[in-house]
């Protein structure tokens, strides 16, 4: 007999199906494009900025009909800015809702009056009261420049507003003076501030260096200074002051700008005197 021959079925290949995957992936990307032009619409025209805005000053109105309004404004440390500037700047009526008054804005105007250095604001509730406490600039020195006075402040600012001197107070000559009046104070303040107090008149030549007037802006010993290395310049005059008591002698300048020595001038007095203190005209150190 001869061997069954058994046929073999070959394997049936079905086809992917892949249109479902592709619907997906086109709805998936369509959702996408749709939230990221929804999320550009909103911040461009700032929706929801614009919703909560208007919730917030709704809750404010309805706090303003409640009663948080403005009933007083307390100023303290105010002397030479005019309370009526400040009000001005202020622009605030009793009665106004508490809430809406922006304390930065106030601020910033406050500080804008040549007087106010700073302006710390705050508010309080019940009673519903603006406290504002004013910082005022203070004048350290007059600048003289072409035969007008401007009040300085410890900076070098010009301080835009009148001041009448009540007190003897430093006087800054010359052109670009207040600019670099500080670091001139700052310099020789390293060195002893009770010298730098005496100092009645500082004047910059040339735009370049300093001379100082000592005591007296008409009788006192003017100081000239060199252009560079001032606090070598100063610490050899205080030597000078302790070993033999220049600031006794009756001299009218003590020249510092020579690196090695100093050069003095007496006052125009008696012969006695001249001879007196002639040892003083020129001195190696």
């Amino acid at each position: 007999m001869g061997k069954e021959v058994k046929q073999i079925k070959a394997p049936v290949i079905k086809p992917e199906i892949e249109w479902p995957f592709r619907l997906f992936g086109s709805v998936f990307l369509l959702l996408i494009i749709i939230t990221i032009s929804c999320i550009i619409l909103i911040l461009r025209n700032n929706l929801i900025g614009k919703q909560i805005d208007e919730t917030i000053n709704a809750f404010y109105d309805w706090c303003g009909e409640k009663g948080i309004v403005l009933e007083d404004i307390i100023i303290s440390g105010r002397e030479k800015a005019a309370k009526d500037d400040i009000l001005a700047k202020l622009n605030l009526n009793r009665g106004d809702n508490l809430l809406k008054i922006n304390i930065r804005e106030m601020k910033q105007k406050l500080e804008e009056l040549p007087w106010v250095k700073e302006a710390n604001i705050r508010k309080s509730f019940f009673p519903n009261t603006i406290t504002i406490n004013i910082v005022e600039n203070e004048v350290k020195a007059i600048w003289q420049i072409n035969e007008k006075f401007y009040p300085l402040d410890a900076d070098g600012n010009v301080i835009e507003a009148k001041y009448e001197i009540t007190k003897p107070i430093l006087l800054i000559v010359g052109a670009d003076a207040p600019k670099n009046f500080k670091h001139l104070i700052e310099t020789l303040k390293n060195t002893n501030e009770e010298y730098v107090n005496r100092i009645k008149v500082a004047n910059y030549i040339s735009k370049r260096r300093w001379n100082v007037i000592f005591d007296d802006i008409h009788k006192g010993v003017t100081i000239k200074l060199p252009e560079e290395n001032i606090e070598e310049a100063w610490k050899k005059l205080l030597k000078l002051d302790k070993s033999k008591g220049i600031f006794k002698r009756k001299l009218t300048i003590i020249d510092l700008r020579l690196p090695d020595k100093v050069v003095v001038k007496l006052r125009k007095e008696s012969l006695d005197d001249i001879s007196k203190f002639n040892k003083f005209k020129e001195q190696k150190l």
